[in-house]
């Protein structure tokens, strides 16, 4: 199988929702629930030469906080691992948005 850039399903807010709800109860008060990246590096990540999408990897930083690594994907199922990686986005919390299904 190859990439072919149409991968994932959109899914309802109702099994967001609950999905975010699960891994909420899995962690402490105030431990990271989202990361935000702006649209500019996502973009500019996309636009790399071959690239079909975008693989996410978790990950935990320097700090102890988990994060998020954006790295863009080829055809193939291979990262452009010498491509842009994108991480270092903005926390919730603090950097949160107004309460909603998703994160409350």
């Amino acid at each position: 199988m190859s990439f072919n850039g149409n991968e994932g399903e959109f899914v309802t807010l109702n099994d967001a929702s609950r999905w975010t709800a699960n891994y909420r109860n899995t962690i402490q008060r105030g431990d990271v629930i989202a990361e935000f990246l702006g649209k500019e590096k996502i973009l500019e990540l996309l636009s790399q030469e071959g690239c079909v999408g975008i693989r996410i990897y978790y990950g935990i930083n320097d700090d102890g906080k988990k994060n998020v690594i954006l790295v863009g994907a080829d055809a193939n199922q291979n990262d452009i691992e010498d491509g842009l990686l994108i991480d270092k986005g903005e926390f919730c919390p603090p950097f949160c948005s107004k309460r909603n299904a998703l994160n409350s």
